[in-house]
């Protein structure tokens, strides 16, 4: 009889990417294609707004249905950081989960696992997710949180922290409008 660990692996693996794709075929037609053969894909069509729009769900659900994995290597660093050759960087850090999409071309998502020091370099890249840390035992470390998630709003922005009953927002005010709130004396003259 065998027994399975559930004792998460520490080997390294491979840094997975998806890449969904719109393909012009003529003047008038196009299609979608992603890197992942099993899926499925609808078929050419002249409505451009329409596929934009399943690519970008098909990319979302993509990142939606994987885990980011703790243990996995940079897949920028594996493709030797071509993602952005202008900054160098030695891959560090925790493993993020991205998606890359340049809004002015608007024909290619990339969802990819990428380390904590490549991900602030690559451009047109958001954050999606990080992985946890595996958690410890309680007789070597105590068991470490998991990092707060704020939720997500449309067009990659989050929302600020949720306040706490009875926690006013903190104001930061410049030295400036401070010194023009207060009142001026006026001057004697001699």
């Amino acid at each position: 009889m065998t027994t399975v660990s559930s004792e998460p692996s520490t080997e390294r693996v491979p840094g997975r990417a998806w890449t969904v794709r719109i393909i012009g075929h003529g003047r008038n037609s196009a299609s979608v294609t992603c890197s992942t053969p099993a899926c499925r894909m609808p078929p050419r069509s002249d409505d451009l707004a329409a596929l934009r729009v399943f690519a970008a769900r098909h990319a979302a659900a993509h990142a939606k249905a994987a885990t980011v994995r703790p243990n996995a290597w940079c897949h920028c660093g594996s493709q030797r950081c071509g993602a952005h050759p202008e900054a160098t960087s030695h891959c560090a850090g925790a493993v993020l989960m991205i998606l890359r999409h340049d809004p002015v071309m608007r024909r290619v998502w990339s969802v990819e696992e990428v380390c904590e020091a490549c991900a602030p370099l690559i451009p047109n890249a958001t954050v999606l997710a990080r992985a946890e840390q595996p958690r410890r035992t309680s007789d070597r470390l105590t068991a470490q949180a998991p990092a707060s998630v704020r939720p997500r709003i449309a067009s990659g922005f989050s929302a600020p922290p949720a306040l706490g009953d009875g926690e006013l927002p903190s104001v930061r005010r410049s030295r400036r409008s401070i010194q023009r709130s207060r009142p001026r004396r006026p001057s004697q003259s001699r």
